[in-house]
């Protein structure tokens, strides 16, 4: 938490706390979550095909025509129902693109969604891809009211692994041999933070 935000699961009190409040839901140490805009497009369909991403998204490394992406992403970001929310990642220092994060199959019942991020291969390793998935969890869990945040990755993705327990995740356990790739079969990793054991 930063100084000028507002305690977690505190009732706001007066005009300042809420306005701290709001403002602190998307800015991050190094990112800040925005609304998708029409030239972020472009990137994430290039990205969205690039064999580097694709293998760590993807069950399977397969070339597809272009066409959709663009209509997928359009639609996790119109932020207009209660079943996902989806924002652009950019830098605080230079306002650059570098990703988009997603909180989808909401179940507003149970009080849980899933997590999913891309960030452009250029973006790795920046720990750019952890303070947006930190910023996402807060969004969940202050403002969507959630109180499981789940997701899935292949048990070769060692560097998102160690980004996502960073933010907090903790592995609850796999799918073995889940995912067939190299030749060799691997595991599916499923990781989750409760909104009990998250801290911002």
């Amino acid at each position: 938490m930063t100084p000028s935000s507002v305690a977690p699961f505190q009732r706001l009190t007066d005009v300042a706390e809420a306005e701290r409040y709001a403002g602190h839901l998307f800015v991050g140490t190094s990112v800040r979550l925005r609304p998708l805009q029409s030239d972020d497009l472009h990137y994430l369909e290039q990205w969205w095909f690039d064999p580097s991403i694709v293998v760590l998204q993807n069950p399977t490394v397969l070339p597809r025509p272009e066409g959709g992406v663009s209509e997928q992403f359009t639609q996790w970001s119109a932020n207009t129902d209660s079943s996902s929310v989806g924002f652009s990642i950019e830098l605080l220092e230079t306002e650059e693109f570098v990703g988009h994060v997603t909180l989808f199959g909401r179940d507003t019942i149970n009080q849980s969604a899933t997590l999913a991020i891309i960030l452009g291969p250029e973006f790795h390793g920046h720990g750019f891809g952890a303070d947006a998935v930190r910023l996402a969890l807060r969004y969940g869990f202050l403002q969507l009211g959630l109180n499981r945040i789940e997701l899935r990755t292949w048990a070769f993705n060692t560097r998102g692994i160690a980004a996502y327990t960073k933010a907090g995740f903790v592995e609850e356990g796999r799918r073995r041999e889940a995912v067939f790739f190299n030749g060799r079969r691997h595991d599916e990793v499923i990781m989750a933070v409760l909104r009990d054991d998250w801290a911002d």
